[in-house]
C-alpha cells in the first residue's frame, strides 16, 4: 500500500510539472541557501583544522598581551624577547623545543622579478616545532645562527612566484641584501588569504643583525611540548618564568597569552559552528515559505481530487488510507525540492568559491554527510507538518458529498 500511494503521489506531481515545480520552488531555494552556507563555512573548518592538526596537539604559543596595556597610556607595551624565550626553554622541563618568531614585511628580487612576501626570523628548531619541513635542499642549522649567514629558505608559493623551478643555491635579493637560497619547504596550502606557503624564512640572528634589537622586543614564540598530557604543566611553568621574568606580583594580570593548539581549534569550531547555526536559521524562513506553498497547494489538490477521494471512500478506503496518500503525496512533493536543493546548494557554493577565487582564496567547499541526512529529514518533516492539515480534509470528506461534487 505504501508503494502505491507513492506511485500515485508521482503520478500526481507528473500531472501537473509546472505547479509541482513551482510549489516546491521556496524549498529549493530555501533549502540550497542552507547547503550552500553549510559547505562553505564546513569547507573553512575542515581546512583550518586539517592544518592545524599538522602542527600538532603538544604544539603552544605564547605571544604578548597588548590588550592588557591598551587604551591605557601610562602602560607600558608588554615585551617578550629571546631572552624570555630561552629562560622558557631552559626552565621549562615539559618543553622540548622552541623558535621565537620575528615577522616583517619582505620584498624579494630575482632577476628582474619582483615579489612582496611575508618574513619569519626563526631558529633552526623551526621545522620540529611546526611540523613542516624542508621538501628541496635543508633548513639552516646551528653553524648558519652562530655565523649569522645570509642563507634562506623559500615558501613554496614565494619560489613560484620568483621563477624558480630549481631554487636550491640561487642568489636572490630581498630588501637591500642578498641572500643564497638553500631549501624550499613543503606545500602547507591556502586559507582565508593568509597563504602559510608564501613566506621566507631566514636565521633569527640573521633578522637580529639586519633589523636591530628594538625590533626584537615583541616576538611570539612557538614551543613544542613533550607529551600531549604536558600541556597543562607546560603552561602552568611559562606563566610562572615569565611572571617572574617580567617582575609581575601577585594579583597583577598577566602581561602574555598561552594558547594551546587544542584551545585554538575549539575556539575556531565555536565560532564556525556558530556561523553556520546563525546564518542557517536565516535562510531557514525560505524553507517555511516553501512549507505554506506546499500546504496551499496540496489544499487545491484535495478540492480538485474531490470526487476521486469520494469514490475511493465509496469502494472501501478508509480514512486512514486517504491521510495516509496525501501525506505521502505532501512528502514527496518536499523531497523532491530537497533533492534539488541539495544539489544546487553544492553547486551555488562550488560557483561562489570559483567567482571568489579571484579575491578571496577559499577552501573547496565540503559538505558534511550530516549537512545531507538532516536537510533530507528537514524536507520529510516540512511536508508532513504542512501536509497534515490538507490531509486531515482530505481524509474527513464524507462519500456522499464528494461523489456529487463538481
Amino acid at each position: 500500500m505504501f508503494f502505491e500511494n507513492v506511485k500515485n503521489a508521482l503520478l500526481a506531481i507528473s500531472a501537473n510539472k509546472m505547479r509541482s515545480i513551482l510549489t516546491v520552488l521556496g524549498v529549493m531555494i530555501g533549502l540550497a541557501a542552507v547547503i550552500a552556507v553549510v559547505s562553505l563555512v564546513q569547507g573553512m573548518q575542515y581546512q583550518i583544522s586539517s592544518q592545524l592538526e599538522n602542527v600538532g596537539a603538544t604544539y603552544v604559543s605564547v605571544a604578548p598581551d597588548f590588550s592588557s596595556a591598551r587604551g591605557n597610556p601610562f602602560l607600558p607595551v608588554p615585551e617578550l624577547t629571546y631572552d624570555d624565550a630561552v629562560a622558557v626553554r631552559r626552565g621549562a622541563t615539559a618543553v622540548r623545543d622552541f623558535t621565537p618568531l620575528f615577522i616583517a614585511n619582505a620584498a624579494l628580487k630575482n632577476g628582474d622579478t619582483h615579489h612582496d612576501t611575508t618574513l619569519r626570523g626563526v631558529n633552526q628548531s623551526f621545522p620540529d616545532v611546526v611540523k613542516q619541513y624542508v621538501d628541496h635542499g635543508r633548513f639552516f642549522g646551528t653553524l648558519d645562527e652562530e655565523a649569522k649567514k645570509r642563507v634562506c629558505v623559500l615558501g613554496s608559493e614565494a619560489a613560484r612566484q620568483l621563477g624558480l623551478t630549481d631554487a636550491v643555491g640561487k642568489e636572490i635579493r630581498m630588501d637591500d641584501n642578498n641572500f643564497t637560497v638553500i631549501g624550499v619547504m613543503e606545500k602547507r596550502g591556502s586559507t582565508l588569504g593568509n597563504d602559510p606557503d608564501d613566506v621566507i624564512y631566514i636565521p633569527f640572528a640573521t633578522a637580529q643583525m639586519l633589523y636591530g634589537p628594538d625590533r626584537m622586543t615583541h616576538l611570539p614564540i612557538a614551543l613544542q611540548v613533550k607529551t600531549r598530557d604536558d600541556i597543562d604543566l607546560a603552561k602552568e611553568q611559562v606563566t610562572d618564568i615569565l611572571r617572574a621574568r617580567h617582575h609581575l606580583k601577585k594579583g597583577q594580570p598577566d602581561d602574555f597569552q598561552i594558547t594551546s593548539q587544542e584551545e585554538l581549534m575549539k575556539t575556531i569550531s565555536t565560532i564556525l559552528n556558530t556561523t553556520t547555526g546563525i546564518m542557517g536559521a536565516v535562510v531557514g524562513i525560505a524553507l517555511l515559505v516553501g512549507g505554506i506553498g506546499i500546504m496551499n497547494i496540496m489544499l487545491v489538490s484535495v478540492t480538485e481530487r474531490t470526487r476521486e477521494i469520494g469514490i475511493r471512500k465509496a469502494i472501501g478506503a478508509r480514512r486512514y488510507d486517504v491521510l495516509i496518500q496525501f501525506l505521502i503525496e505532501a512528502v514527496t512533493l518536499s523531497g523532491f525540492g530537497g533533492i534539488i536543493g541539495i544539489a544546487g546548494g553544492y553547486g551555488g557554493a562550488a560557483l561562489v568559491r570559483l567567482f571568489l577565487k579571484r579575491w578571496l582564496e577559499l577552501p573547496p567547499v565540503h559538505t558534511p554527510l550530516w549537512a545531507i541526512v538532516l536537510a533530507f529529514t528537514f524536507c520529510a518533516i516540512l511536508g508532513i507538518i504542512f501536509g497534515i492539515y490538507p490531509a486531515a480534509k482530505a481524509s474527513k470528506l464524507d462519500p456522499i458529498e464528494a461523489l456529487r461534487y463538481e
